[in-house]
């Protein structure tokens, strides 16, 4: 059950940066207003949002496949963390009761938080990753 829970959650969040990083090259007005609105305009070009939607989709891939764990989990953290960080807002008032323009539907970064950190920190327990079939 622990295998297939640590893949699913792995694949699942790997998706995620994979969906997230096409989104930033397919829907370029999308990202713009995104980095707009939560990131302080920084990486409001489209030809950043390419490349940056580029990295975040190979990195979502490495993820998925769980190839070069080591070095793709702790940027997968940061990534997610700075996403969560910008919508802090939303994760602690989620209804906007104190703040305004908060939304519940950001809420969820904080749980996208929580299974990359919980991915990385059972890196050695994932054994239906590429790196493992790799070292077996």
């Amino acid at each position: 059950m622990k295998r297939w829970g640590l893949c699913l959650l792995r694949v699942s969040t790997g998706w995620l940066l994979v969906i997230w990083g096409l989104d930033k090259i397919v829907n370029v007005d999308h990202g713009l207003a995104v980095a707009e609105g939560f990131y302080l305009g920084i990486g409001s070009q489209a030809f950043f949002l390419n490349v940056f939607g580029g990295l975040e989709a190979l990195l979502g891939g490495l993820v998925v496949l769980g190839l070069w764990r080591r070095w793709a989990y702790p940027v997968m953290t940061v990534t997610v963390g700075v996403t969560a960080l910008a919508v802090w807002k939303s994760v602690i008032d989620p209804w906007g009761w104190v703040f305004e323009g908060s939304n519940p539907l950001f809420y969820p970064s904080v749980i996208i938080l929580a299974a990359a950190l919980t991915i990385w920190g059972s890196m050695g327990d994932d054994t239906m990753t590429l790196d493992a079939r790799r070292s077996a």
